[in-house]
Parts: structure tokens; C-alpha cells; sequence
């Protein structure tokens, strides 16, 4: 996205240093990796690095100027602008897009579910506006900024992403996205090591309405900590999957009435169904068409690592092991047991559970050993944590290996497991679960 020099003035408060540049339109880069000729870098900071040491590089490297908060700047440098802070000039920067060219902006977080469900959000807004959304799970400040600078100019539907690790993240996303749509999808236990309890993951998610515009709407999953601590006045609609009847689960399909209509999914799994509901209340509000929005629904597809289907050295894989947390993993696992038989079932340390996350591991276990369905299935653990599910599922009779790596875990399944056999990966990021799919096709030898 281009600015004319007036507006970054404008809308970041810069003081202009220098100006001998003979162009008056600019685009915004962070990265002196990927900078572009003519570029303005504007250097990040962070508790390890300082953006601000690489001026004299992004010059060189073809940008037209720079962001400075000391004294220093290279003398061949076109265009030099001052700030206080970098971060809050980005920040201001996009704002000052999305105010210019006003898209209808929808704000989406959750414990859990807030990327699948942007992306089924974005698959049934495709399908009558110019739609542009938050990539991959880039949800925290720098993210937002890169959605804004990366906005087309003729964008209709902005979907912003917002994460969050702490209290103050999610309000300080909505205050430069000042949404028009809010939409929470579930308040569980993610990130609960660093919040302390559920009551707070819900006030900390609640944050994302401080922005709503007054005449905005609230889309929420009915849940009664979100309805305890949310603060709006205007309207809000909440969607539970009490609401469907759901008429077929098959692998990769689901099939459900919603509001005495019908619709459809290729992919499994009634958490995926829920997480629809707001894509289809989204469709409405907007003026789409019952038609529009079933549409967009069936042409929905999972992104990289979620719920991501592949061979792999003759096995037939489900890789859902972008994230994890116990809400995720109990309806994952549980997903995957009621539509594959005799499963395998790879499962690995959950990350950011804090105090509780031996109880939370362990939690897992039960809740899986308590189904009334997937009896036959092998539990392969991997880690420590990991472990702790094993124990309380080996407890019920159930068949589980623990291991301490994904060579290990990878070994045990060329060994034993028989090739065709369709095994089920989760864990969280930190993991690395990709491994394991590397070394199954043989891409790394073991």
C-alpha cells in the first residue's frame, strides 16, 4: 500500500529530518531482507534485536529513506523521518489505512479456532465481496500492521486475526482496527499458564469489543464467561452448536441444518461446524444470500497443518499440529476417532499451561478414555507431558507408547505400524511434529 509523505507525516506524528527524495509516494518495509528500491524501512525493535541498527543496510539495499528514533541516519539516505516509537508509528500507520479506505473490518480471536474460523469467514465473504484477510496465524501487532500494508486498495472486507498472550494485547489490536464486527469463538484454557484462570482468558478475549464501533455487532460462541465479561452496548448474537442438527460425519465432510437451513462442509469435525456458524451469521449481517453462503462454506479447505491430509511413506496422515491446547486436542482426537478405524494416534507436549499443565495433560487423557467410541485406537505419545495423557489412558486399559523424540516415535511407526494405516498428529508447534512426516517419506534417515 502506497502513502504520500504528508499522510505518514499525518498519521505517525514524524518529524521530517530530511527530504531530497523526488518522489512523493512510498510504500512502508520492515525487513532490509526484503526491501524493495524506492521502500521507506522502518526499523522494529524487540527485546533481543534493534531494527535500527540496520539503516545503512536497507539504504544500501535500494530504500529510499528511513524511521529513526536516535540521532543516526546515512548520509545517503533520501528521506528521513523521526518517531518516539516505531511500533506505535506502524500501528498508526495502518489505522491510518483502514480509516482512508474504510473496508466493513471484522476482528476474530479465541481460545481456540480464531484461524480456522477467519479462514472459513474469508471463504464465505469471497463469494460476494473483495474480501483480504490476516495471513496465516500473523495475529499479534506486527501482523496486523503487515494485513493493513498488504490491504488492496479496492478491499471491501477486512478480517483481522488478533492473538493474544496476555491482559492489554487484544484491546490494543482492536483500538487501531476499531472493528465493525467482533466475533470471540470460544474462551477455554490456552494460554491459561500465563492468565491464571478461565475467568481471566475470558476477559483478556472480551478485550476485543474496547473498538467495536457503537453501532457494530458482537458474534460470539454462548458461552457464559464471554457473556459475564463482555462490555457492549450494542447488539450482540451468540451461536452455540446446540443450535444444529447435524445429518452426516464422514471424513473430510459434514453435513448440518443451522437456523432451518442446510449446509455443508468438506471437512469432518463438529467443532468445524461451530466454528461455521460464525462465518454464516457474518454472511447475513452482511446482506449475502442463503446461496452466497452455503457457497462459500463448501469451498472451504483446511490451511497447512490443520487438519492437513497426506501420504507419507505409504502411511495416510492427519497433521492438525500447528497448535494445541487441551480444548483443541480433546475435540481433534476425538474428531478423528469417530470417523477412522483402528487409529493411530500421535500426541505430543501442549506448551503455555503454566502450573497447570500436568493436570491439563492430564485431563486429556481421561476425557479420552471416557468415549464411548475409538476403544481400538494406539496412543503414541511424545515428551514428558505427553506422557502424562498416556498414563491416564494406559489406566483405562488403552494401548499407549510413550517416546522421548520424533526419531524415536518415527522409528516405532516404520517398525510396527502397518503401511496404509492412517495416523493422527497433534501436539504444539513447539514439537515439530513436521518431523515425523519428514522422516516417514524418508527426507531425513533414521
Amino acid at each position: 500500500m502506497m502513502f504520500k509523505l504528508d499522510e505518514i507525516i499525518e498519521a505517525s506524528g514524524a518529524e521530517l529530518v530530511k527530504n531530497t527524495s523526488e518522489s512523493d509516494d512510498f510504500k512502508i518495509s520492515t525487513d532490509t531482507r526484503k526491501i524493495n528500491k524506492g521502500e521507506l524501512y522502518l526499523p522494529l525493535k524487540g527485546a533481543s534485536f534493534d531494527g535500527e541498527n540496520f539503516l545503512s543496510q536497507a539504504v544500501e539495499r535500494g530504500a529510499a529513506g528511513c524511521f529513526i528514533t536516535k540521532d543516526f541516519y546515512p548520509e545517503n539516505a533520501e528521506v528521513v523521518l523521526r518517531v518516539k516509537d516505531t511500533l506505535s508509528a506502524y500501528l498508526s500507520l495502518a489505522r491510518f489505512l483502514r480509516r482512508k479506505y474504510n473496508p466493513k473490518t471484522i476482528a476474530i480471536t479465541g481460545s481456540s479456532g480464531k484461524t480456522t474460523t477467519k479462514e472459513i469467514v474469508y471463504s464465505v465473504l469471497s463469494e460476494k465481496y473483495r474480501t483480504h484477510k490476516t495471513f496465516s496465524n500473523h495475529n499479534n501487532e506486527i501482523g496486523f500492521c503487515e494485513t493493513l500494508m498488504n490491504m488492496p486498495p479496492d478491499c471491501e472486507v477486512l478480517i483481522v486475526e488478533m492473538g493474544m498472550r496476555g491482559f492489554g494485547e487484544i484491546e490494543l489490536l482492536s483500538k487501531y482496527a476499531e472493528p465493525d464486527f467482533a466475533v470471540i469463538t470460544n474462551a477455554g484454557t490456552a494460554h491459561i499458564g500465563r492468565l491464571g484462570s478461565l475467568d481471566n482468558i475470558a476477559k483478556a478475549k472480551c478485550e476485543i469489543v474496547k473498538y467495536l464501533k457503537k453501532d457494530g455487532i458482537f458474534i460470539a460462541q454462548d458461552n457464559e464467561r464471554i457473556k459475564k465479561f463482555v462490555r457492549f452496548e450494542g447488539e450482540k448474537f451468540y451461536y452455540s452448536l446446540a443450535d444444529v442438527k447435524i445429518l452426516a460425519r464422514k471424513p473430510a465432510y459434514s453435513r448440518f441444518i443451522y437456523d432451518e437451513k442446510e449446509y455443508e462442509l468438506n471437512v469432518e469435525g463438529d467443532y468445524n461446524i461451530e466454528n461455521s456458524l460464525a462465518a454464516i451469521n457474518l454472511g447475513y449481517k452482511l446482506g449475502m444470500t442463503y446461496d452466497e453462503i452455503r457457497r462459500g462454506l463448501a469451498a472451504y479447505k483446511p490451511i497447512e497443518k490443520r487438519w492437513e491430509m497426506l501420504d507419507a511413506g505409504g502411511y495416510k496422515i492427519i497433521n492438525d499440529s500447528y497448535n494445541a491446547n487441551p480444548d483443541s486436542m480433546k475435540a481433534a482426537v476425538s474428531t478423528f476417532l469417530r470417523h477412522y478405524e483402528n487409529p493411530v494416534v500421535v500426541l505430543g507436549d501442549m506448551g503455555e499451561l503454566g502450573g497447570m499443565e500436568d493436570e491439563l495433560h492430564k485431563s486429556v487423557g481421561d476425557y479420552l478414555a471416557g468415549l464411548d467410541y475409538g476403544k481400538g485406537a494406539r496412543y503414541l505419545t511424545v515428551g514428558k507431558l505427553a506422557g502424562e495423557i498416556g498414563e491416564e489412558l494406559e489406566n483405562s486399559g488403552v494401548f499407549v507408547k510413550n517416546f522421548d523424540n520424533n526419531r524415536e516415535v518415527s522409528d516405532y511407526i516404520i517398525d510396527s505400524i502397518d503401511t496404509g494405516t492412517t495416523i493422527f498428529l497433534k501436539a504444539s508447534r513447539n514439537m515439530k511434529f513436521e518431523e515425523i512426516i519428514e522422516q516417514l517419506k524418508g527426507e531425513i534417515k533414521v
